[in-house]
């Protein structure tokens, strides 16, 4: 890796460059290693000049609010590329078209589009991550996925070129798309319903009372460990689990919620290999007991 190279073009940008840099809270899990380089890209400009000098020739992982990803805790031989507060702005243009930066929240687009008045993205108040994850993934809750909101997305490719992709232009799966995985996500083009006040509060308040009895939260988990394997069964993953795994099976600190068992708990300090353990360990049971392969839903970093 070109260190002094990239410590030398820092100084001709604003935006912050680390080395040796942390990542262990920077993730929901709060387990993990250092990266080589940390990027915390506070604009555009300095994105692009980024990517042009370091985007091809550099392993790249770009980390959204860490909410469904797991890091080694070796050090990562790469960049970790982090957008800053400048891509997480909301706007509503002239053409009733809703913008969002890839860095803001799904709970903060939801809320904007509370305040105004917009309808179909109340699913969003139960997505921990970011635009840009959920775009990356196709997320979604209560039937609801992003595909249905979407009308384009802004990406920046690894050599420093901006393009626009239609949403018809993308294939749309269950927690899958078909765009290239090295596209970092700038921000989303969104239809603009216009609903009253009250009923969509009504509807996010409906929505997070029922994730609240079902799904742990104010803990160290990831969210959904697995996707719902639907190609082969009707079943959900949660029910896959809990006929295949005791659920009490750990290892280390990483251990099964009680609650749900589909989202695994950093119980206290749990490394990476106890959390990839457990992975591997419900993965392999499952697929012994019912035949079904499970694929993962989060991401790991390694």
């Amino acid at each position: 890796m070109q260190i002094e190279e990239i410590q030398k073009f820092s100084e001709k940008i604003a935006s912050p460059i680390y080395f040796d840099y942390d990542l262990k809270k920077s993730n929901w899990f709060n387990i993990g290693g250092k990266t080589k380089v940390y990027f915390k890209a506070e604009s555009l400009p300095d994105l692009v000049l980024f990517l042009k000098s370091f985007g091809v020739s550099h392993k790249i992982f770009v980390l959204g609010a860490g909410s469904n990803t797991l890091i080694s805790d070796n050090i990562f031989d790469g960049i970790v590329i982090k957008l800053g507060k400048n891509f997480s702005n909301v706007s509503i243009l002239p053409n009733n078209i809703l913008v969002a930066g890839s860095a803001c929240t799904d709970k903060k687009l939801s809320e904007y589009s509370l305040e105004n008045e917009i309808g179909g993205f109340e699913f969003l108040s139960c997505i921990p991550g970011t635009i840009g994850g959920g775009l990356k993934m196709n997320a979604g809750c209560f039937n609801k996925e992003f595909k249905d909101i979407l009308i384009s997305i802004q990406a920046i490719d690894r050599s420093g070129s901006i393009i626009t992709i239609p949403a018809n232009k993308v294939k749309f799966e269950y927690r899958n798309n078909n765009l290239a995985d090295d596209l970092i996500f700038l921000s989303a083009s969104f239809k603009v319903t216009k609903k009253k006040f009250n009923q969509i509060k009504k509807e996010i308040d409906s929505m997070k009372d029922k994730k609240e009895k079902t799904q742990p939260t104010k803990i160290k988990t990831s969210g959904s460990t697995f996707k719902n394997p639907i190609k082969q069964t009707k079943k959900k993953v949660w029910e896959l689990i809990k006929a295949s795994v005791p659920l009490d099976t750990k290892f280390g600190d990483a251990i099964i919620s009680e609650k749900h068992c589909n989202f695994f708990i950093n119980k206290n300090n749990a490394s990476f290999n106890d959390m990839n353990k457990l992975i591997e360990f419900v993965m392999d049971s499952v697929e012994k007991k019912t035949g079904v392969k499970l694929e993962k839903e989060i991401k790991i970093l390694k």
